[in-house]
């Protein structure tokens, strides 16, 4: 059994077991046929991932990594809050008429904000950061800036990023860590999608820093399952699992801005069959 497959159990047999309903609330999201969409819900968890030892792909199924690279780096790379830009669907329920989800997401990381050292935006001060200052306990993006909550048509769920680097008290080599803060998470759409995207996003930031990847921390907020979701976890959660796949990420990219969801693959990922026609709630 992966790492990644041994959390999402728990995490998932927490919330059913555990979790608290919320049939008879005031809920925001509803299903397509205009039900309310309640959820079984667990507050505050945290799941700790050591991409030192595996890439933290599920394999009850297949995640598809290449549709969730592609949406990381429309959001950390093109900094686009427009769909058009995008090479799937995930955000259409959202988008306007010209294609844009508003000041949210990418939009956000693309903001440029005076320094000391000049002009840069959430994402170049990252980079800048850990080229120049590596040991810094300032390097955080945020994408929930208050004054433009209006103007998001979704208020962002994985919404910060907190970076810390370690040095390895063995062979002294530095190793990249992340917190990623999610005020809330549809445990069976969204997961291992989020997992596997900031995990990716280490990767690249310590590929191009030279350093080695560290650890992910994942904190959620509000996690929860959909009420129509959960004969799918219980069915999901008692599959058999296999061994994480392999990460592959092209060594010869040291720019961050020049990864592609082609410099990436997982070789001898093994999984269980998809899970069709999820109800989605909106």
């Amino acid at each position: 059994m992966s790492q990644a497959d041994y959390i999402f159990i728990n995490t998932c047999k927490e919330i059913l077991q555990d979790g608290i309903s919320t049939k008879g609330e005031a809920v925001r999201a509803r299903w397509e046929d205009g039900e309310e969409a309640y959820t079984i819900k667990k507050f505050g968890i945290v799941n700790r991932y050591d991409l030192s030892e595996e890439f933290p792909a599920i394999t009850l199924r297949r995640t598809a990594i290449k549709s969730c690279i592609d949406e990381l780096l429309w959001i950390w790379q093109k900094k686009s809050s427009n769909i058009k830009e995008l090479n799937s669907h995930i955000w259409d329920s959202w988008a306007d008429d010209k294609g844009s989800i508003g000041k949210a997401y990418g939009y956000q990381l693309g903001v440029k904000h005076q320094y000391k050292e000049g002009m840069m935006d959430q994402v170049d001060r990252l980079l800048y950061d850990l080229k120049t200052n590596p040991f810094s306990r300032r390097m955080i993006t945020n994408l929930y800036v208050h004054q433009d909550l209006y103007e998001m048509n979704l208020y962002p769920c994985a919404y910060s990023v907190t970076l810390n680097v370690t040095k390895d008290q063995i062979n002294g080599k530095l190793k990249l860590n992340a917190i990623l803060n999610q005020r809330s998470q549809d445990v069976l759409v969204a997961n291992n999608w989020n997992v596997c995207q900031y995990a990716v996003l280490i990767h690249m930031l310590a590929q191009v820093s030279d350093m080695l990847p560290g650890e992910l921390i994942h904190v959620i907020a509000d996690a929860h399952i959909y009420d129509r979701h959960i004969p799918l976890v219980e069915e999901l959660i008692n599959r058999p699992v296999h061994e994480a796949p392999k990460f592959i990420i092209n060594t010869d990219i040291r720019n961050f801005y020049e990864f592609t969801p082609s410099d990436f693959e997982l070789k001898d990922y093994i999984t269980g069959p998809q899970i069709m026609d999820i109800p989605v709630a909106i």
